[in-house]
């Protein structure tokens, strides 16, 4: 049984975003509705991705922007209070992503009982958010230090709006990433959160990593996610369960639903 399997019950895992609203410290915070608002629109869209029937849901502050790449203490405390008021409502696999921090995303995942996260773990980018450096052998060495040993780490290696500042092909990345950091796996993003995920780009990565596990990380849609779990073992899939499927919206149970049946008639070609 792989890790996926273990980890989420099925092979092809569908991993859906639960985008937290603008945090305390944002600058999109609303002061007004203030925490409890954030958690009852946290509670909303969970239920809607469970009702729907996705495989696995994960936190992330995505409204948070512009996003740091050492995020501040209250960021943590927050999204941690969020997760600790649904824990009980929490029915399916999760994980957590605390944009754009490695360090504070175990923090998070150790308190808080996560089985993944997913981050910009390795490499050096030219970014929207400014020069964005990271140390690998620092993160999975405190991942060791706090006793989440069994926490699986996903590698972002095509960080949305960033580039790779060298000039190295994908491939290349793909490959130094799983020989030198044993990634549990690789996922591998469009421009932004809801962009498409180029299918060519997808199969170069899972071509040039095999025995790895490459997720589709942004853009997915009912229209192309069969086409995307022919080449990736998995998605990472946000905007498109959106009302309308726009990023700033609630999640829409009837558009989950109609993508997760996509998905189960995908599957269901496997087992044949």
């Amino acid at each position: 049984m792989s890790w996926i399997k273990a980890t989420f019950g099925t092979e092809k895992p569908i991993i859906a975003m639960c985008h937290l609203r603008a945090l305390p410290g944002d600058p999109m915070f609303e002061e007004e509705g203030g925490m409890g608002k954030v958690v009852e629109l946290a509670r909303h869209d969970l239920l809607k991705l469970q009702n729907g029937g996705v495989d696995a849901v994960m936190f992330s502050n995505e409204f948070s922007l512009p996003y740091l790449t050492k995020v501040k203490p209250v960021t943590v405390a927050a999204m941690a209070r969020v997760i600790g008021e649904l824990k009980s409502e929490i029915k399916i696999p999760f994980g957590v992503n605390v944009l754009w921090d490695p360090i504070a995303s175990i923090d998070l995942a150790a308190a808080t009982g996560a089985r993944f996260i997913r981050e910009i773990i390795t490499g050096v980018y030219a970014s929207d958010f400014g020069l964005w450096n990271t140390n690998v052998g620092e993160t999975v060495r405190h991942k060791r230090e706090v006793g989440a040993g069994d926490l699986r780490l996903l590698f972002n290696i095509v960080p949305e709006a960033a580039k790779y500042l060298a000039d190295r092909d994908i491939a290349d990345i793909a490959r130094s990433t799983v020989f030198n950091n044993r990634p549990d796996a690789i996922c591998v993003s469009g421009l932004t959160a809801g962009a498409p995920t180029d299918s060519q780009l997808l199969a170069k990565v899972k071509a040039a990593v095999p025995e790895t596990v490459v997720f589709c990380n942004t853009g997915c849609t009912v229209e192309t996610i069969a086409r995307q779990l022919a080449v990736a073992d998995g998605a990472v899939v946000g905007t498109t369960f959106k009302a309308d499927g726009v990023f700033d919206n609630l999640v829409d149970e009837r558009r989950v639903s109609e993508f997760m049946a996509a998905v189960r008639k995908y599957r269901s070609t496997l087992a044949s």
